[in-house]
């Protein structure tokens, strides 16, 4: 087939809707509203004569043809990346790119928040789509399905991807400030009888509390949810206690009303890192906003 006759921008978003699954997502993906994208969906149809993704309950799930796309297409997404983005140089001013960045709720505070907003002034065409950690979080990373990883460096295999250290922090015992069954310290005999709010981020369990299992320090846990920033507001008015990063507890302390206090038992220091995909290394664009996040990392 000639590829005269064909639009490759459809291989663009036949990725991001064999990603996301989801029309809405897609179009956030790659930067184009939904009515493109779902326009997109009903060429890229015509094309295969095959639905690509159908409707399953309140979710869109992929066909057998798509899913044996899926790889493919990613592999030839890659591949014409590298060869576009071989060009000399890169005008952060001028150019337009769109980045995935896989993160937390806590690095997207405490790290991307302030990327946000340079990229407004200097980079007015770059767009950034944070998604949370899946568990195929090393292979999104892999395959080219993600570009950059934040994410503590106890997770991840050094030598698997080039990777540099962003900053470290932390973790503080947080409670509403008038909550009269924590005194001034907390002992381990008297946390495990504490009522607990417990999290994890996408597949994995918090990295402090896993650290006071390994010790043998239970938690009474009552409440459990999967977010790092919202998790200092919920001890508000409550008799609850939660293990938090201290840059985030330093931040909404007085907001939330908390009292942070030493842990129970000393805990490991967290060492924040971003990962790419070797491929990526001598992109200038990826490499211009690898200095970005540096840069605002040496800041903190």
């Amino acid at each position: 087939m000639a590829l005269s006759g064909i639009d490759l921008n459809l291989l663009v978003a036949l990725d991001a809707l064999l990603t996301e699954c989801n029309v809405t997502r897609a179009a956030e993906r790659t930067l184009v509203g939904q009515p493109a994208m779902s326009a997109s969906l009903a060429r890229l149809r015509k094309h295969f004569d095959d639905p690509l993704l159908v409707r399953e309950g309140r979710k869109l799930v992929p066909t057998p043809l798509a899913e044996s796309l899926a790889a493919p297409v990613r592999e030839a997404i890659v591949a014409i990346e590298a060869v576009l983005g071989s060009r000399a140089g890169f005008d952060p001013a001028t150019d337009q790119r769109s980045f995935t960045i896989v993160a937390s709720d806590y690095v997207t505070l405490v790290l991307l928040r302030p990327l946000f907003a340079r990229l407004g002034v200097e980079a007015p065409g770059i767009g950034v789509n944070v998604v949370p950690l899946q568990p195929d979080f090393t292979d999104q990373l892999r395959r080219g399905q993600v570009d950059l990883l934040i994410i503590p460096t106890a997770l991840v295999r050094r030598e698997e991807f080039p990777h540099v250290r962003l900053f470290s922090d932390r973790f503080v015992l947080a409670a509403d400030r008038d909550n009269s069954d924590v005194g001034e310290r907390v002992t381990a005999e008297e946390f495990a009888r504490l009522p607990y709010l417990s999290y994890r981020v996408g597949p994995l369990q918090a990295l402090g509390e896993s650290e006071l299992e390994e010790v043998g320090i239970e938690r009474r846990i009552e409440v459990r949810t999967q977010s790092f920033v919202i998790t200092p507001f919920l001890l508000t008015g409550t008799r609850l206690v939660s293990l938090v990063h201290e840059r985030l507890a330093a931040r909404v302390a007085e907001q939330a009303r908390l009292r942070l206090l030493e842990p129970p038992v000393p805990l490991r220091p967290i060492v924040e890192a971003m990962y790419w995909n070797p491929r990526h290394t001598q992109d200038p664009a990826h490499s211009w906003l690898r200095s970005c996040i540096t840069e605002i990392a040496d800041d903190l």
